[in-house]
């Protein structure tokens, strides 16, 4: 008997509302994090340049744990996983407030990034335990609502939070909910899958972490001012011999840590590079059209409507995008895709008051749209014993997409203007619409009926 099988109706949906209070964290997390850098560098003791590391140490660690978190929670009690991810942010969040300088909050962000790492692989772990394939675009329909209110959210709680009681409550609050999240499953069964084996390539998931968190570190630290050009480049260095290490462990481990039978489904690897290439867009056009804004004196009215335009729908259209996608899932996000990819070309050629409006509408409608769909359809084709892993993978590939557009968008804009950074987006989305035409039949959005079971490279 499955996982599913033997849980009731309720405790499957105890299960997703713990996940979802769960996933609201996320967002607040890294936007409150970036809010606060002024504020507490200014407060507390430490040299200036650890601030930027209050982001980068939780962005490098939740990137870096991600698939080892994955591999424990899909051979563990995936409830008892999940709780306890929600318990270390909700602990590192408490003492993150209550920090006497730059280096203990740095450290504290550190333990938070693992935390949320833990978090999302055991709550991904479960959900996908507990809902059978053809439930998933439903499921993550919810998920996309609650991220995409989340990331609308993010800003104005953060701001409003350290205007009530200073930075420290930016930290505190999303450690509180975390806290509910964990007792939210209290009495909820394991989850434990008996025949996934409880060995795995440890060392290939611990080198494929310390390749990603240098790598991302690295991009981090790349612009950031007063940083001496060798760290970055130490770190990529590291990042690389890391990625040499990996590949030779892979090579010999008989279930390696990487799932890449997973990457050679067509439709999984098109669909990862697809929500990469929205996020991707997203964090670009916040950077860019509110500079586009200024420099055609929109005013502050004039960038809180394009900021509103850009993240307001993934507040409103998650759950309709969801009811669209059960039957033209690629359509959707191949048409979004390509829109995003016009609309950057359009503002190459003008950048007036009324083009950035009509921009920031059509980004934002594309973006809430496709909130959660490309999620709910790869994962669709995750063996249930397997959610942990591949849900980490799909959220590393997709952070890696993200992170290396922003990173080529920053490069270009610096010599060429704002603008080509938004053509460094937009080339991501059509190279992503392309791949996902190609990958995905028209008329056939189901789950292939050979789905891999293991991760033994064969199919």
């Amino acid at each position: 008997m499955s996982v599913s099988d033997a849980v009731s109706v309720r405790q499957r949906r105890r299960v997703l509302a713990a996940d979802l209070i769960s996933t609201a964290v996320f967002p607040l997390a890294i936007t409150g994090s970036t809010a606060v850098v002024p504020e507490a560098t200014a407060q507390l003791p430490g040299p200036d340049a650890l601030g930027a590391w209050i982001v980068l140490a939780y962005n490098g660690l939740f990137a870096a744990a991600l698939l080892l978190a994955g591999a424990i929670a899909d051979r563990g009690a995936r409830t008892r996983f999940f709780a306890l991810g929600n318990v270390v942010v909700a602990v590192a969040g408490i003492l993150s407030a209550l920090a006497p300088d730059l280096s203990s909050l740095v450290a504290l962000r550190v333990v938070a990034g693992i935390g949320a790492a833990v978090c999302a692989a055991g709550g991904s772990s479960m959900v996908l335990a507990v809902y059978p394939p053809q439930e998933r675009r439903r499921v993550y329909g919810y998920a996309g609502a609650v991220l995409g209110s989340s990331l609308a959210l993010g800003p104005v709680v953060a701001q409003a939070l350290m205007a009530v009681g200073g930075w420290p409550l930016v930290f505190l609050v999303p450690g509180a909910v975390a806290a509910v999240a964990a007792m939210a499953t209290l009495g909820l069964p394991g989850l434990r899958s008996p025949e996934v084996p409880e060995e795995f390539d440890r060392m290939g998931a611990v080198l494929f972490g310390g390749s990603v968190a240098a790598a991302v570190t690295a991009f981090g630290l790349g612009f950031g001012a007063g940083v001496p050009w060798w760290v970055p480049a130490a770190l990529v260095l590291l990042a690389a011999a890391c990625a040499t290490a990996l590949v030779r462990v892979e090579r010999r481990a008989p279930d390696p840590a990487l799932p890449v039978d997973l990457l050679r489904i067509p439709a999984y690897g098109a669909y990862a590079l697809a929500t990469g290439a929205f996020m991707g867009m997203l964090v670009v056009a916040l950077a860019v059209l509110p500079r586009l804004g200024a420099a055609e004196d929109m005013g502050a009215g004039g960038a809180a409507v394009v900021l509103s335009l850009l993240t307001v729908p993934s507040t409103l259209l998650p759950l309709l995008a969801a009811r669209i996608a059960r039957r033209w899932a690629r359509p959707l996000v191949t048409t979004a895709l390509f829109l995003c990819t016009a609309t950057a070309a359009a503002l190459q050629l003008t950048g007036r008051p009324a083009a950035l409006l009509v921009a920031a509408a059509v980004i934002g409608l594309c973006l809430g749209l496709t909130e959660g769909v490309p999620d709910g359809q790869a994962l669709m084709y995750v063996p249930s014993d397997r959610g942990g892993a591949g849900a980490a993978l799909f959220s590393t590939a997709r952070m890696s997409v993200e992170t290396l557009t922003l990173a080529a968008a920053t490069g270009l804009m610096t010599a060429l203007g704002p603008s080509s950074g938004l053509a460094v987006a937009g080339a991501v989305c059509l190279v992503a619409a392309l791949a996902l035409r190609r990958a995905v039949p028209s008329k056939d959005t189901r789950p292939r009926p050979r789905v891999l079971a293991r991760t033994s490279g064969t199919e």
